[in-house]
């Protein structure tokens, strides 16, 4: 048997994995309006994420708006 002593540590380096883990998946949720994050991203999504940047002022944000404001056309 092994004295429970010696499994302390585990168990609170352990603890402390799930914490960092937890908090920067919470980090990254509130980073990104409350959406999930985006995985595997060609260059079309990236494209489209700064278009969309360019329009709305965030990478998520997407406008129903069908005509481009008179600065998109030449802003960066």
């Amino acid at each position: 048997p092994v004295p429970f002593e010696a499994l302390l540590p585990f168990a609170m380096i352990g603890t402390f994995f799930v914490i960092t883990a937890s908090g920067l998946s919470v980090t990254k949720y509130y980073a990104n309006e409350r959406k999930p994050t985006r995985h595997n991203l060609d260059n079309w999504d990236i494209q489209m994420m700064e278009r969309d940047r360019r329009l709305t002022g965030t990478i998520r944000g997407q406008s129903s708006n069908p005509v481009a404001p008179l600065a998109f056309a030449t802003n960066r």
